[in-house]
């Protein structure tokens, strides 16, 4: 009698253990990466980007950031550990109504008075401003990456957080301004300026090109920090830390004015004011009490051609970016929200 051979179902049981094992191995290579995938949206990053519409450099405009970005404006980058949200923006553009600055910047949709309050937060780095502009000129080389704007009244901005940097240093400054909420007629507004780390806003050069001495506890470009805006029953509480440097905070009413007579307002306004129409208004008692605020966040550019003769090459954006004449700035991460107690 013939006996039939098993060995067929052993060579069919080794060829299915194997098919299973490569299938698995497959499968959790797919869920490796699945986990692993490139972040291809801001929103990805920052997951509040729905609290937020959105103006770029280029005048685009939208109210829908879930799966929103634009290419040299609005983006994702990876340093090799950390995904980033990247704001960038010309130092000429279309901008809005009310600025002749550009900006790739984030404004809130919803309003609140300071009465109220709000809470804003952000972990960045600059990674570069304008090379191009006058040393003398107030606004050249910086950027504002962090403001409370009002929507009422004159439209004045309580907050603006700044980096700034000379060409010609290797550390910039981070400071923040005050405007005033002016009393009558807006022509008379003003910003003080407060530094956290390196100078402040009134900090200029000599010339047009004579820089003033470098800040030598200021912060270089590529460096990490963090600011918190926090608005709390009338009174806003900043604080900005970095590693390596000192935690800073600052209180600031926004509900009653310290500017309200003309002794008020500090010699550093009378300074940078000096030669400008603008500077020499007083602020109304109640400050932005009852105002309708809203905070904004990203890149607002200071650098542009009429107020710091940067080089803006004919508004030609590809120039601009091949040159210098931009502002950049990453996030890793940020919050919006309800005002807190301080501490």
């Amino acid at each position: 009698m013939i006996l039939k051979t098993k060995k067929p179902n052993i060579y069919l049981a080794i060829f299915l253990s194997l098919f299973f094992v490569i299938s698995s191995c497959k499968t959790k290579t797919s869920d490796k990466n699945k986990d692993s995938k490139t972040v291809k949206y801001p929103s990805d990053v920052l997951p509040f980007m729905d609290k937020w519409k959105i103006l770029l450099g280029d005048g685009t405009r939208t109210e829908n950031l879930i799966n929103f970005k634009k290419d040299n404006f609005f983006y994702v980058e990876n340093d090799g550990k950390t995904n980033w949200v990247v704001y960038k923006t010309p130092n000429s553009g279309i901008t809005s109504r009310t600025s002749s600055n550009t900006r790739t910047e984030l404004g809130e949709k919803k309003h609140w008075i300071p009465e109220e309050g709000g809470r804003l937060t952000g972990t960045l780095k600059v990674m570069h401003v304008s090379t191009t502009g006058h040393a003398n000129a107030a606004s050249s080389f910086s950027v504002v990456i962090g403001q409370i704007h009002s929507d009422e009244g004159h439209e004045n901005e309580p907050l603006k957080i700044y980096y700034k940097k000379f060409p010609n240093h290797k550390k910039g400054s981070v400071f923040w301004n005050y405007e005033i909420n002016t009393e009558g007629d807006n022509i008379g507004r003003f910003d003080y300026s407060t530094a956290v780390w390196g100078h402040d806003f009134s900090v200029v050069g000599s010339s047009p090109t004579g820089f003033p001495e470098e800040p030598k506890d200021g912060i270089e470009l590529g460096v990490e920090f963090t600011y918190e805006v926090n608005v709390y029953k009338g009174i806003m509480y900043l604080t900005f830390t970095s590693k390596n440097h000192k935690t800073i905070k600052f209180t600031k009413s926004l509900i009653q004015s310290e500017f309200t007579k003309r002794a008020d307002v500090p010699n550093q306004v009378k300074k940078v004011y000096a030669n400008r129409e603008k500077g020499g208004g007083v602020e109304r008692k109640i400050a932005y009490a009852g105002e309708l605020n809203y905070f904004k966040q990203g890149a607002y550019n200071q650098a542009n051609a009429k107020s710091t003769k940067s080089e803006v090459y004919g508004g030609n954006i590809a120039k601009q970016y091949a040159n210098g004449s931009y502002a950049e700035v990453w996030f890793k991460k940020a919050t919006v929200g309800k005002s807190i107690a301080p501490n």
